[in-house]
């Protein structure tokens, strides 16, 4: 089980900063995400800084009701289709396999 998010900061278009209560910290790009119909909304940048924890269920969410997995972002579990969300630690190191931000 990951931890709980403390923080979440948008950075730059479709790039988050996550914070875990641990201290770990992720940076998750979302634009591979984009072309699914869920992900539509976010395609706005006023919409996507909106970004925020969801207190219930822990995760990362937008008021448009898009979320993503605390886990997933962590890196304890795969995303599970693919396009998934880029997710790094600062300074580009890839997380548990996940791609590198550009």
């Amino acid at each position: 089980m990951a931890p709980s998010i403390s923080d979440v900061r948008p950075l730059e278009p479709y790039v988050v900063r996550v914070t875990f209560v641990d201290g770990e910290v992720r940076d998750v790009d979302i634009e591979p995400l984009l072309d699914g119909p869920v992900f539509v909304p976010l395609r706005d940048p006023e919409e996507f800084a909106k970004a925020r924890i969801e207190p219930e269920l822990g995760v990362l969410s937008w008021p448009s009701g898009v979320d993503l997995d605390s886990e997933v972002i962590y890196g304890i579990h795969p995303p599970a289709c693919e396009p998934s969300a880029r997710v790094t630690t600062p300074g580009g190191e890839p997380e548990r396999g996940f791609e590198p931000l550009a």
